[in-house]
């Protein structure tokens, strides 16, 4: 009696340590490292502060696109949001932002106090639409081509480093 319980102990702790050894080697979406060069998904979201929806083939009329995704109730995106400002005098880009799990009246506030850089401002309400481009945290932004393919992920706020690269590929 006491071998097989020891036996069945032994199989159990066998696939526990299988499960967490096959959990932590599977591929996810959160990897952005396979998001690059390629197409980005199909999405739809909602304007903040329209009706109608914003989709994928809205953005194929700009050479380059950042896709930003932000809340107001976010300290990082506080501190990214002067280079978003910067980044907004530029010619040959466009900024979409996506604000994310948020109310829509914080998101405004928060636009009205430090400025809105975004050609397009979005909502993702319960953040459905963002799991799709890989987002698992904000701040985060996806530079884009004129062919929809991800070019670079930012994961965290952009910094003036990432302004530069962002500027120097899209001259």
């Amino acid at each position: 009696m006491q071998k097989i319980v020891k036996a069945i102990i032994f199989f159990i702790f066998l696939f526990i340590l299988s499960v967490f050894f096959i959990g932590l080697n599977r591929d996810t979406n959160y990897n952005t490292v396979n998001q690059i060069k390629k197409e980005i998904p199909d999405f739809k979201v909602s304007y903040l502060n329209k009706e109608n929806f914003f989709a994928k083939k809205d953005l194929r009329k700009n050479n380059f696109t950042l896709i930003n995704f932000w809340a107001s109730w976010c300290a990082p995106c506080r501190i990214e949001h002067p280079v978003l400002i910067r980044l907004s005098d530029e010619k040959n880009i466009k900024i979409v932002g996506v604000n994310f799990k948020d109310k829509k009246k914080q998101a405004e506030k928060f636009l009205d106090e430090l400025g809105n850089p975004y050609d397009v401002s979005t909502k993702d309400p319960n953040g459905k639409q963002s799991v799709l481009f890989g987002i698992y945290g904000i701040p985060e932004s996806i530079l884009i081509n004129k062919e929809l393919i991800v070019i670079k992920k930012f994961v965290g706020p952009l910094s003036a480093n990432d302004f530069d690269y962002i500027k120097e590929i899209i001259k």
